[in-house]
């Protein structure tokens, strides 16, 4: 794999997929896929900080998950609430952000205190940025960000003349960071489930087999590796990326 930085992402979005299947396999009940799959969140982070990668955005849990049984609900916000009781020290030992985007006011009380520990603990790091979507949905995000910016616009804040991608983006969940460079899919399905629909206009897809308790370091660097092999044109021909002949 490249070492130059040019081939690193800046930012990498990843949808864990494959928990279920993961235990189902195993004969396993799912709950134990998902744990499995919190401590693959715990080595990603590591592994992303290794590889350079400055932003990563995990997709955690959807809009459409609270649809699931209620009792794999409440596991899942059970492991969250431990994840981030039991990750806070290594976060801020390591020096990473913790962000979230997504309706987190929908939570569980006792999630919302640890959220908001772990957000304020990591608040002024700035080398590396975890972002949890927890409670997010694209379409939910454009649902927010249009009442944001009419509320703007109502008050003075913001001009209806100016309708540029700029203005309006700046009322997205994630107005703070930069736009995903790759998104990643584990488990084998090829769809992005209503995830980062604006933010990821231009970023690179990378769509693995491997099921998200087994992602590893390697398969995310290996992920990286496709993506710095391919060429951001962003609308313009490959000629125009070129540098320019020097006489």
């Amino acid at each position: 794999m490249s070492s130059s930085p040019a081939s690193i992402p800046t930012h990498v979005a990843i949808i864990m997929d494959g928990n279920g299947r993961w235990a189902k396999q195993r004969g396993l009940p799912r709950i134990e896929g998902h744990r499995r799959g919190v401590e693959t969140v715990r080595s990603i982070i590591t592994a992303s900080r290794e590889l350079g990668i400055r932003y990563i955005t995990l997709y955690a849990f959807s809009v459409e998950n609270w649809k699931r049984p209620q009792a794999e609900v409440g596991a899942l916000m059970g492991l969250l609430e431990y994840f981030l009781k039991k990750e806070l020290a290594g976060l801020v030992k390591d020096k990473v952000r913790l962000l979230t985007i997504g309706r987190t006011q929908d939570l569980p009380e006792t999630v919302r205190i640890h959220l908001q520990k772990a957000v304020e603990a990591t608040a002024g790091f700035t080398g590396h940025t975890l972002v949890l979507a927890l409670n997010y949905g694209a379409r939910t995000e454009v649902v927010d960000a249009a009442r944001a910016y009419a509320a703007a616009v109502a008050s003075g804040q913001a001009s209806l003349n100016d309708s540029s991608w700029e203005s309006f983006s700046r009322h997205l969940y994630t107005a703070a960071i930069p736009d995903p460079d790759l998104v990643i899919r584990t488990s084998g399905e090829m769809r992005i489930s209503n995830f980062l629909l604006l933010q990821a206009a231009y970023a690179e897809f990378v769509f693995t087999p491997v099921l998200w308790p087994d992602f590893t370091k390697e398969d995310l660097a290996a992920a990286v590796d496709v993506y710095a092999r391919r060429e951001r044109r962003f609308g313009q021909t490959s000629d125009q990326l070129k540098p320019a002949a020097t006489s």
